[in-house]
């Protein structure tokens, strides 16, 4: 064995998130399964695994009928791959919205499970109050504010917020609540660049922007947009890869292979050993 030790990582958590207000920009991404999230892992502040799974991996139209186990199954896989990053888990929709103790119940049972170091809410008029709950107890938030997907069916669509005077004043008030209850951190999601800065220089703790500019604390994009797994992708994604096209292109070679029988070819084959 060799006599070199090798150093424990240090994993980040809130306090480290929080402090991160108004400097070096946070970076982070969503990620579903282990090995995405050691690929992930060196270069993120954050790894959120979002509710977005029930669409981008078990292709749900939206994320109202992501489940608790859902989370948990894919938390505790993301935990195995990340050593770095601090993870935070979406609590989905109807895990928190009946009451404080029904909300600290499934969260506590979130964090226990998967071990990761945050819950994250998406924001409402009631939600702030759960937050201060949850926080009071030891449960680290990370609040959601703007566009919510899990409201998607009350506001039939992915809509932008903010573009009216009266929307800009509630998701302006939500923001202010949630960081007021002990939220470590705020998403914005999908609002205007002067709503986003507002907000940031509003709140006394982090914002992490998707499709709300540059004027956020940090970014967070969904890792399969990012990536180029679908023909479509927002207009706030910006594609750093076209993994889409890669593994389609690595599809085709191998059925052309197979169909040609040349695949596998020698050296992927076993043979029976030769007698001594």
């Amino acid at each position: 064995m060799s006599s070199h030790k090798q150093e424990p990582v240090k994993r980040l958590h809130a306090p480290d998130i929080l402090a991160r207000k108004g400097g070096e920009p946070i970076v982070c991404l969503t990620a579903y399964d282990a090995p995405t999230a050691e690929m992930l892992d060196e270069h993120c502040d954050l790894l959120l695994v979002g509710d977005s799974v029930g669409m981008v991996v078990h292709g749900l139209p939206n994320t109202v009928g992501v489940t608790l186990e859902m989370m948990i199954l894919h938390g505790q896989a993301v935990m195995r791959g990340a050593r770095r990053a601090m993870v935070v888990i979406d609590m989905p929709f109807g895990s928190y919205e009946g009451g404080k103790e029904v909300a600290y119940d499934n969260c506590a049972r979130v964090m226990k499970e998967t071990g990761a170091q945050g819950v994250k809410l998406e924001s409402g008029p009631t939600v702030p109050h759960t937050i201060e709950y949850l926080v009071q107890r030891g449960i680290p938030v990370m609040g959601h504010v703007g566009l919510r997907p899990q409201a998607v069916l009350n506001e039939g669509g992915f809509k932008a917020k903010g573009r009216t005077e009266d929307e800009r004043i509630r998701v302006m008030s939500e923001a202010e609540a949630t960081a007021d209850a002990g939220a470590f951190a705020v998403v914005i999601e999908g609002v205007a660049e002067g709503l986003a800065a507002e907000i940031t220089r509003a709140i006394d703790k982090p914002t992490i922007g998707i499709g709300a500019s540059a004027a956020c604390d940090g970014q967070i994009l969904v890792v399969n947009d990012m990536l180029g797994m679908f023909d479509w992708s927002p207009k706030f994604v910006r594609r750093y890869a076209d993994l889409r096209g890669e593994i389609t292109r690595a599809a085709e070679s191998y059925a052309e292979d197979v169909r040609a029988r040349r695949f596998p070819a020698q050296v992927e084959t076993y043979f029976s050993k030769k007698p001594v």
